[in-house]
């Protein structure tokens, strides 16, 4: 996304959602984080309809954040902050098994072979979130390429987490949705949906 000419000064200013880490959280509210949250329309969404549970979203392009911070301003949220920061870092980001939940929506599908790596759903992104969520912790992982939920699949499988649900044509009447899932819905294109937990003890 190109970087818009206020996007520097905004969020060198912004001092109310944009946190450098989350270490030490003490809150008494579920902690709920969305990786690679876009411009924020679900999880600003989210955060003004389930008041009681604290909402995190980690971006790493500025204008993303900033964009998502304004949503949030606007709808004047308490339990919502922004990271700006890459996911391969989560662990220096939030504390072991301090997550409850764990977004995965939408993210780069990386398609060419030498690239797999990247995803955010090989195996070594896993290992690190099994280390940061909780004990029956869940992660939801939506997407509208097939290739890479299909491999998806197969990394969650040589992983620690437990399978919980799979959809194809993922719909959920009333949920927020991110941009690139209304656009999807809008078109007539299959979600690709797959929800997981992490057992611990």
């Amino acid at each position: 996304m190109r970087k818009k000419k206020w996007v520097p000064s905004f969020l060198e200013n912004e001092e109310e959602y944009l946190i450098k880490d989350l270490k030490g959280y003490d809150g008494d509210k579920p902690l709920y984080v969305e990786i690679g949250m876009g411009m924020g329309d679900f999880i600003t969404k989210s955060a003004s309809i389930n008041r009681e549970i604290f909402y995190v979203g980690l971006e790493r392009e500025e204008t993303c954040v900033a964009r998502a911070i304004k949503k949030a301003q606007e709808l004047e949220l308490d339990n919502f902050r922004v990271i700006l920061a890459d996911a391969m870092n989560i662990e220096e980001l939030f504390d072991e098994n301090s997550l409850d939940l764990i977004y995965l929506h939408f993210s780069d599908p990386w398609p060419k072979k030498r690239t797999h790596k990247r995803r955010l759903t090989y195996l070594p992104f896993l290992k690190s979130y099994e280390k940061v969520l909780k004990d029956k912790g869940v992660l939801i992982f939506k997407t509208d390429n097939e290739s890479f939920y299909e491999d998806s699949l197969g990394y969650f499988g040589s992983s620690g987490f437990k399978l919980l649900e799979t959809d194809r044509n993922y719909y959920r009447e009333g949920e927020p949705m991110t941009a690139y899932q209304e656009r999807f819905v809008s078109l007539g294109q299959p979600i690709y949906y797959a929800k997981y937990r992490i057992d611990k003890v």
